[in-house]
């Protein structure tokens, strides 16, 4: 890619959570990128994109959010293998050749939850809250890692998942490092939380919400009283941004 001014943005909705636009801002000025730009493209389907594209001048990327990260898929060109294996898109790159533009899908959330994890990462079971896109990376990730993964949703979709109703001590004992992959307690519905019988926590396990914002959502909080290591998904969200950058910028 030269080094004229682009334009990169977000796809999803809603996007009144969402850090990227101020974190690109602050990225492109501390780098001296002079004329870049990173803006939030609410939209309410996913088949507006191409249309999107169309209409925005100069526009080489976008970051995919809920609920787009699957539905996507259909509206691309092609798919890096990572993102092909996960069935989920968080990045798209576009080549714009002649009056077309080619649309490539990539995966960074995995690569950023990866190494958002501390050095040393003792856990051999895994709890994952939701079963959409991001969660489909960090299910990816675990399994990669050696764990044993257990989806946990509200309505029970294929055998390994089960409903919160069914989270009993036995199992919690077990599955100790527990991954909120759902957009609960995301602002502006801070008061919300996945349903787990937060009595049954302690401080063997580690609880970690991919939603930043709030930094403390009710769900860590509750968990936190409960003696239960927490961590939010800040360093996940900046590693993620910082893979999709690059592959904007080295593209060729």
């Amino acid at each position: 890619m030269s080094m004229n001014p682009c334009r990169f943005g977000l796809i999803g909705y809603p996007l009144e959570h969402s850090a990227s636009a101020g974190y690109f801002a602050e990225k492109f000025k501390r780098e001296g990128l002079s004329g870049f730009s990173y803006s939030l493209f609410p939209l309410m389907h996913v088949d507006e994109v191409r249309a999107l594209i169309a209409g925005t001048a100069r526009l080489q990327g976008f970051n995919v959010t809920i609920p787009f990260k699957e539905s996507i898929i259909p509206f691309l060109d092609r798919l890096d293998p990572l993102a092909a294996g996960i069935g989920a898109v968080n990045t798209v790159l576009i080549r714009h050749t002649g009056g077309l533009a080619e649309l490539i899908g990539y995966n960074t959330d995995a690569g950023g939850f990866k190494s958002s994890l501390d050095p040393g990462f003792p856990y051999t079971h895994a709890l994952i809250l939701g079963t959409g896109g991001s969660a489909k990376a960090v299910a990816f990730i675990l399994k990669e890692m050696g764990l044993e993964v257990l989806h946990v949703s509200r309505t029970k979709k294929s055998e390994n998942i089960i409903r919160y109703d069914e989270l009993s001590a036995g199992l919690l004992k077990k599955f100790t490092f527990i991954v909120n992959c759902t957009p609960a307690g995301m602002f502006p519905d801070t008061e919300t939380a996945p349903p787990l019988p937060f009595g049954l926590l302690g401080p063997q396990h580690y609880v970690y919400d991919l939603v930043y914002k709030p930094p403390e959502t009710k769900l860590l909080h509750l968990a936190r009283a409960e003696g239960a290591k927490v961590q939010n998904g800040i360093k996940m969200f900046e590693n993620q941004a910082e893979l999709s950058f690059g592959i904007w910028m080295n593209a060729k």
